[in-house]
Order: structure tokens, then sequence, then C-alpha cells
């Protein structure tokens, strides 16, 4: 037992620092019969992290990330909407209640930070809040359940995760930091704008150098948002494969053996204490985008 999770482990180990090279030669196409080979650790993570891609006029997209986002975004505007509908001044419902409580929330996280007058603020802050949960919480589930079901119907890579996908994460920071530039030039005008840029913060005397930090810090921002959510999430789902392996590639009748019995139950223990610890940073993450969001478009709205 012990070899067998040392021969499983060594070569996790490996796949870490190759696994950027794997997956990149891996993750070609979609469709097509899943061929079967041995397990191998590296090979195992390295299809979990190979896109469902197809090439369009526009590059190639992912359409896993793409799908599960749209789907994620479906199921949130469904749920607050049935719920809107039913809404009532009488006792409210568990789920009513839930769904007010989320709202009243990020109302008052928007009226502490933001102190502009936009009515695109606070719903723009529940939905980014929202989704971002929703496509984090993907995370939580079953490393292998989604991607099985898709080798069924004949797709041979599939990422359930889309905010651990660069491109997912740098559509929704670059979105924002389009509103950032636009109420910028509506509140202070293109010419305070542009003096904004070039005379904070120390003055006409140094416009050079005040227009590289400006330029730097204003490009900073839709960086760090991507990459924050993005790293964070790309990690918390290598960690869950990681802890797939202790069992991977073996089926039922291989987890009732007695020899692989402890190294299951060792795998659920992590797993578990894993995902307890992994909901707080997907909540975490969700509450920090949406927030840097709010003090942006409030930094945005400041005519000085």
């Amino acid at each position: 037992m012990r070899r067998t999770f040392i021969n499983k482990l060594l070569p996790t180990l490996v796949a870490l620092f190759s696994i950027g090279n794997v997956s990149a030669a891996e993750g070609v196409g979609c469709f097509g019969p899943t061929k079967e080979k041995e397990f191998s650790a590296n090979e195992y993570i390295s299809h979990h992290l190979s896109h469902c891609t197809v090439d369009s006029p526009l590059g190639i997209i992912h359409i896993d990330s793409v799908f599960y986002a749209v789907f994620m975004a479906i199921l949130f505007l469904f749920v607050f909407y049935r719920f809107a509908k039913k809404a009532s001044s009488g006792v409210p419902s568990n789920g009513q209640s839930f769904i007010e409580m989320v709202i009243e929330f990020v109302d008052e996280q928007v009226k502490d930070t933001y102190h502009g007058s936009s009515k695109l603020i606070a719903p723009l802050s529940l939905t980014i809040f929202v989704w971002v949960f929703l496509m984090n919480f993907m995370d939580l589930l079953p490393v292998d359940m989604l991607p099985k079901a898709g080798e069924m119907m004949g797709i041979k890579y599939m990422r359930v995760v889309p905010s651990a996908d660069l491109n997912v994460t740098f559509g929704l920071s670059v979105t924002v930091f389009l509103l950032i530039l636009y109420y910028s030039v509506k509140i202070k005008g293109v010419v305070g704008f542009a003096k904004e840029l070039a005379f904070q913060p120390f003055g006409k005397a140094m416009l050079p150098f005040n227009l590289l930090l400006k330029v730097i810090e204003e490009i900073a921002k839709p960086i760090s948002l991507g990459l924050r959510l993005f790293g964070n999430l790309y990690a918390g789902e290598l960690i869950f494969m990681i802890i797939a392996i202790f069992t991977a590639g073996g089926g039922v009748m291989y987890l009732l053996d007695l020899g692989v019995l402890p190294l299951a139950i060792g795998q659920f223990i992590l797993g578990l204490i894993w995902a307890l610890f992994h909901l707080i940073i997907i909540l975490l993450q969700a509450f920090i985008f949406m927030m840097l969001t709010i003090v942006y478009l409030s930094m945005a709205h400041e005519d000085h």
C-alpha cells in the first residue's frame, strides 16, 4: 500500500513542474473517443487541465468555460427572478429570506464604499458577487464527475470551473476596466481625465513621471483582478486533482479492495478538509472581486 501511494505521489510532484507544457500539447480539440491508457498521474492531471476547444474566426475558444459560465449566469438570473416574482410583504420563505439577505449585504457594501450616484453599481456588484461565487462553487464538485459524464457523450476534455480559466477572469476584469474608463471620462470629461493622468500625484513639473505611474496604476487594475481570481481557483482545482490521484485509475471494485481502503478513507478526509477550507476561499474571492470593482468605480466617480 505504501509503495502504491509513493508510486502515485512522485509522478504528481513531477507533473506540477511540467503541467503547462503537457496540457498545451494534450488540450487540442474537444470531441472524439477517449483512448484507454495505463494510469499515470502526469496524464491524469494534464487531461483534467485540458480544455474542450473549438476553432473560430476569433481564435481558439474554450467552449467548456463558456458553457459553464453562461449556465451559472442563467441559473443566477432564473433563481433571483423566481424569488422576485414570488416576493410578498407577508412572512417570507426561507429562500426569499436568503435572497434578501444577500441583496442587503451587497447593498450595504455599495453604500459604505461607493460615493457617486449611479443606478448601475449596486446591480453590477450583486451580479459580480453571485456569478463569480457560482463559477467558483463548481470547484467543489467531485473532480471526475462531470468530465466522466462528458466522456460518455464523446467529449474528450472538459474543465468545469470557469474562474480557473484565465480567459474568463480576464474577460470579467477587462469589462470592469472598460467601465472604469467610461465613468472616468463621463464624470471628469476627457480633459479632466487627461489632467488626472498627467498632473497627479506630483504636479505639472513631474508630468512624464506622473503619466508613467498613472498608466501603470490603471493597467494593473484589470491584471490584478483577473490574476488574483484565476490563481486562487487554479491552485484549488489542482489540489483537488492531487487528492483524487490517491485512488484514481481504478473502478468501484478497486476502491473496495482492503489494501486500497485506507487510501480511499484518507482521500475522503483530505478532500473534505480541503473542500471546507476552499469554500471560504471561493466566497472570499467573490467578495474581493466585488469590493475592488466598487472601489475602482468609486474612484472613477471622484472629480478632483
